[in-house]
């Protein structure tokens, strides 16, 4: 797909938007918020971690996303047992004894990290690679994934015994991490009306590979006003306490806070968002659209916050 200039390229992201708001709503009832984090990651060159309760359709939802983008889904249950060769793949010899790799799981365009936290440091480490930089490394050799790549981890709020928390460095590296709640009512009863008949809907493919591609880095391209990446970068320096530019609230309830990372994530963030929104630059409404999936993560509450309840969230929007 060619465009003849960026405004028009813009235009069809915002068109294309709406297609896959569209298409997936029709097998995803009721999670629309959802919807547009994970469309806003894909986008931005990110990856999510979803966290919810089971039977919320995580899975589901994954499928559906990667069905009407015509990309290539692989699904990794975590488990204890897990291995890194099990992701990223293994050398063995075949019948000439020359050594030959054997693709994991991980060379697909969408991963479904399966309850990431079921699994020791050592196999969620594998992912640190191929997320950051595309690419991983087998006995000394490098391999390519293929583009666009995205990492989806699921984590099971409850049920915690015999888990492994992922480390602040593995954490940085999701750019959103995205709360799935119990849908409502009138929803609930859409959703069961769907799932217990015996037709089903067929996803649609809206856009493929090298389209993906193309309106990622217009995303990259989207001019920022200086305040607006201002606004961004103080909203971070807000989380750090014990700094000069620190919240109250940072000062009382947080034991650490977000990195640069977090305030480059806030930018492409709302890029992507204004362009969903038909705008061609963002303004400080879209920093605030995408802050508290970017920035729920990456803050640490002290005692005093666990003791007086107080919840990351809840912090989050006395800063905003």
């Amino acid at each position: 797909m060619k465009f003849n200039s960026d405004v028009e390229a813009a235009n069809a992201l915002q068109a294309s938007y709406k297609r896959l708001k569209d298409e997936i709503s029709k097998v995803i009832i009721g999670q629309d918020e959802v919807v547009r984090l994970m469309l806003t990651a894909i986008f931005s060159q990110g990856h999510c971690l979803l966290v919810g309760v089971p039977g919320l359709a995580k899975t589901l939802l994954i499928q559906t996303i990667a069905s009407s983008l015509d990309l290539q889904f692989n699904r990794i249950q975590f488990t204890p047992d897990l291995m890194p060769s099990d992701i990223l793949g293994s050398e063995t010899l075949d019948q000439e004894r020359h050594f030959k790799f054997i693709r994991g799981a991980i060379f697909a365009n969408i991963i479904l990290a399966d309850e990431i936290n079921r699994t020791p440091p050592k196999t969620q480490s594998a992912l640190l690679e191929a997320m950051q930089e595309y690419s991983v490394t087998i006995a000394g050799q490098k391999y390519a994934l293929d583009r666009p790549f995205f990492v989806l981890a699921t984590q099971n709020p409850i049920e915690q015994e015999g888990t492994y928390p992922l480390p602040e460095a593995q954490l940085d590296r999701f750019m959103f991490n995205v709360k799935l709640d119990y849908p409502s009512f009138k929803s609930e009863v859409d959703i069961v009306k769907a799932t217990t008949t015996s037709s089903s809907y067929q996803v649609q493919k809206i856009l493929h590979g090298n389209e993906i591609r193309e309106f990622q880095a217009l995303v990259r391209k989207v001019p920022v006003p200086d305040n607006v990446v201002e606004y961004a970068v103080k909203l971070v320096h807000k989380t750090r306490p014990n700094t000069t530019m620190a919240s109250a609230d940072a000062n009382q309830y947080l034991e650490w806070g977000a990195g640069p990372r977090a305030s480059q994530y806030l930018v492409l963030g709302a890029k992507c968002n204004a362009l969903f929104n038909g705008k061609y630059s963002p303004d400080i409404e879209d920093i605030q659209a995408v802050a508290s999936p970017i920035l729920r993560h990456r803050i640490v509450r002290n005692f005093k916050a666990e003791a007086e309840n107080i919840s990351v969230d809840d912090i989050i929007k006395k800063l905003l």
